[in-house]
């Protein structure tokens, strides 16, 4: 059996409380802005609702990872955990881009550094009330990989953050045009604009 293909709403019902209220507030907040922001300025979704169908996609990809891993062996984190941390690891786009007169995406000066956009994220993840583990916090620290945190002797991403990095890379280099916006071959799949 084909594993289904969830709505993001669907998913954030799946995230623990009481985080799962306040994701769901975000949401609800934002929804607007989550369907019409682009996903990315060059690399992934880079359509309208591109970011909505990025973090869709990701999630449903987390599914499939972690109940096919966990299967073999058991995690030592919940799915709840992943989807949280896969929610929530580029929150900042919507509000990060301005579309230029050439028509490409450009950051804006107030996010044009990965320690702006951090700040920003911490900022709107403590206005929502998101409270994170340390296991969490690593998740969404590494979801994009280690960076310069990488060292031989010693490991900064935890098992947590390395899933949610596995999703993050299917989605936004094995399958970044997806999904489809018609006829999308994973059953219930498609973009959330035509």
């Amino acid at each position: 059996m084909l594993t289904p293909y969830y709505t993001l709403e669907e998913m954030l019902e799946m995230i623990d409380n009481p985080n799962r209220s306040a994701c769901i507030t975000i949401f609800q907040d934002n929804e607007k802005l989550f369907k019409t922001a682009q996903g990315g300025s060059h690399n992934h979704h880079t359509w309208l609702g591109g970011y909505y169908d990025h973090v869709q996609e990701v999630m449903n990809i987390a599914i499939v990872l972690y109940n096919t891993l966990n299967s073999l062996r058991p995690l030592p984190f919940s799915l709840s955990d992943v989807l949280l941390v896969l929610y929530l690891h580029d929150i900042e786009k919507p509000w990060r881009y301005d579309l230029g007169d050439d028509g490409k995406l450009d950051n804006k000066p107030h996010m044009d550094t990965p320690e702006k956009q951090l700040i920003f994220r911490e900022k709107k993840l403590k206005e929502y009330g998101i409270l994170l583990t340390e296991e969490q916090k690593n998740g969404l620290r590494y979801v994009e990989g280690e960076g310069k945190d990488y060292s031989g002797k010693h490991r900064a991403m935890e098992p947590l953050a390395a899933l949610a990095h596995t999703c993050d890379v299917t989605s936004a280099r094995v399958y970044f045009d997806y999904p489809l916006a018609d006829n999308d071959s994973w059953e219930g799949a498609k973009r959330i604009r035509k």
